[in-house]
């Protein structure tokens, strides 16, 4: 298989429900018109997303002796925590940390805390959760039409919002200081990954390095 220039990988992941000839239209069509009318009106492009985390959540891996699966020591309780990120490849990010399940009221409320960071309109991408498509985002999106508006990416096509890369910085970045006894302290714990990161713009642009959302900074 090697002097056949195969290598043993991972695969990528693609739900079978995704439209490829939506992919191709948003990386030749809707992507370029989007970063164009962005940059003519001097605003920076936001890629948005949600993400949840449970308290029995193990990811990662560490060193061990040999034949000894290392053990982490953390409660048996189960709760889990939710957040919202929003990232721009000069290093911007914004979150927020909640408790209660993501509907169209979290998400009007983090659009309203959004636009308060900026003094222009601000494009945002994300993804085509029924949230995000709901009459009431609709509506406020409606009577903040100056200040926000949503462009959505192509069904089931995660990898190509870098938000994602936060979401799977944040899962693992968790295990090393995870101790959280109680929901308040997860909260707590999740909220210092995200100030750390806004303290680490080039962190933050780098989620943009990854092969499948180059295409965002590439021109």
């Amino acid at each position: 298989l090697k002097r056949w220039g195969l290598t043993f990988q991972r695969p990528d992941k693609r739900a079978v429900e995704q439209d490829p000839e939506a992919v191709r239209v948003w990386h030749e069509e809707t992507w370029p018109a989007i970063r164009a009318k962005a940059k003519a009106e001097r605003g920076e492009v936001l890629f948005a997303d949600q993400v949840g985390i449970r308290s029995d959540q193990v990811t990662g891996r560490t060193w061990g002796a040999r034949g000894s699966t290392p053990v982490v020591r953390r409660t048996g309780n189960r709760f889990s925590v939710n957040a919202m990120s929003a990232i721009s490849t000069k290093g911007r990010m914004h979150f927020m940390v909640f408790t209660e399940s993501f509907d169209a009221r979290v998400m009007c409320r983090f659009l309203a805390r959004l636009v308060g960071h900026f003094d222009h309109k601000v494009p945002l991408i994300v993804d085509r959760h029924s949230a995000h498509r709901s009459k009431t985002v609709r509506a406020w999106l409606a009577d903040h039409k100056d200040q926000v508006e949503l462009h959505f990416l192509p069904s089931c096509s995660p990898e190509l919002n870098p938000d994602e890369l936060v979401n799977a910085d944040l899962k693992r970045s968790l295990p090393h200081t995870h101790r959280a006894r109680n929901q308040t302290e997860l909260a707590a714990e999740t909220r210092r990954f995200f100030h750390r990161r806004q303290r680490q713009p080039h962190i933050v642009r780098g989620y943009f390095g990854g092969r499948h959302v180059r295409y965002i900074i590439d021109e």
